[in-house]
């Protein structure tokens, strides 16, 4: 990977800071996101709902990697930067390799999540361009995918397709959700045998290196969009480094009265938030006082009954970086931004 020496490096010096403020103790990364982000992302699992099959252990000598053994050759051959190698602990297949580098720990990921969430915030040069790829080719299976449907197809057969198109990328749909115009109201459809119709949503999350991008499209009938993309531009505009997380929310829901939807809508759904080697990470609710930085990816998804905005971007020094874009998708200029708009079957 081309940049990933000279961003491990800036890695294990934020990991160090962190390491830090407990007395220098030896860390134990354990989940995907943790995992994924140091190692310059490294598939970690093999199950998608399985644990993580490498766990790292941050400490005043170096790292070390514990591997389930029955993966270690794999992972050195296809996965592990070459330095790291050298540096690997084969743990047999019935030992978790969390609960092995865990011996003697001071400190796990779970008492340390918000520092780490810090130093994944601000995304590095070589992670950036692995994003934007990401984002480019996970917009483009949306757009050949629903090129090709049409109202008469099933929401599986959609979400079929669009997976099957992802995993031909390299990309690991994590999720795949397909609404027809019969159950628009939900706000987390799982495919079923239902018609597309008049109107259909689809949303994936896509996972290669480690990152993940998170994307919705409309295809059929078209509506007013732009009271939704009004919301999501009070995200976005409070969304900028110096600001912190909860702000961000609150701006951005209190913009709902304002486009003209139920003040409460937010209540109905997440919101999104920051993203990366998480969904969301974390996902942003009132609570949630994380300082936002330069560099730092986004994927807010307001929703409200029969329509949702969501693309996946990078907020840079000078203003938003729409990583799941395809100048191919109609869109619209919306504050100087190109947002998305449904497509018609067919066109």
């Amino acid at each position: 990977m081309v940049g990933a020496s000279e961003d491990r490096i800036e890695k294990q010096d934020r990991v160090a800071r962190v390491r830090r403020e407990f007395d220098g103790a030896p860390l134990v990364l354990t989940s995907h996101e943790s995992v994924s982000w140091y190692l310059e992302g490294v598939r970690t699992h093999v199950s998608l709902a399985g644990p993580p099959v490498v766990a790292v252990r941050a400490e005043e000598s170096g790292d070390v990697l514990y591997i389930a053994d029955n993966e270690a050759d794999r992972m050195i051959a296809e996965e592990l930067l070459p330095e790291d190698a050298a540096r690997i602990v084969r743990v047999p297949w019935w030992i978790s390799p969390a609960v092995a580098a865990a011996e003697d720990a001071g400190a796990s990921e779970s008492q340390v999540a918000r520092q780490l969430r810090a130093a994944r915030a601000r995304m590095l040069p070589a992670e950036r361009a692995r994003y934007r790829s990401l984002g480019t080719e996970t917009a483009e299976t949306l757009t050949d995918v629903l090129g090709r449907v049409g109202p008469e197809q099933t929401e599986r057969a959609a979400a079929a397709v669009a997976a099957a198109e992802l995993i031909a990328r390299g990309i690991d749909p994590l999720v795949v959700l397909v609404s027809g115009s019969a159950r628009v109201g939900y706000r987390h459809p799982l495919p079923t045998a239902g018609l597309l119709g008049d109107r259909a949503m689809i949303v994936v999350c896509g996972r290669r290196d480690g990152l993940i991008a998170n994307a919705t499209r409309w295809v059929g009938a078209s509506v007013d969009e732009e009271p939704i993309l009004g919301v999501e531009r009070a995200f976005l505009d409070a969304s900028v480094p110096g600001a912190r997380l909860d702000g961000a929310f609150e701006s951005g829901t209190a913009a709902y009265a304002r486009f003209g939807f139920d003040a409460d809508e937010w209540h109905r759904h997440h919101q999104g938030g920051p993203t990366g080697y998480a969904g969301r990470d974390p996902r942003a609710t009132a609570s949630t006082t994380d300082l936002l930085v330069e560099n730092q990816a986004f994927a807010w998804n307001p929703t409200a009954p029969g329509v949702k905005v969501e693309d996946t971007m990078l907020r840079t020094a000078t203003g938003w970086d729409v990583l799941t874009f395809d100048e191919r998708w109609p869109s619209v200029d919306y504050e100087g931004l190109r947002r998305p708009v449904a497509r018609a079957y067919g066109a």
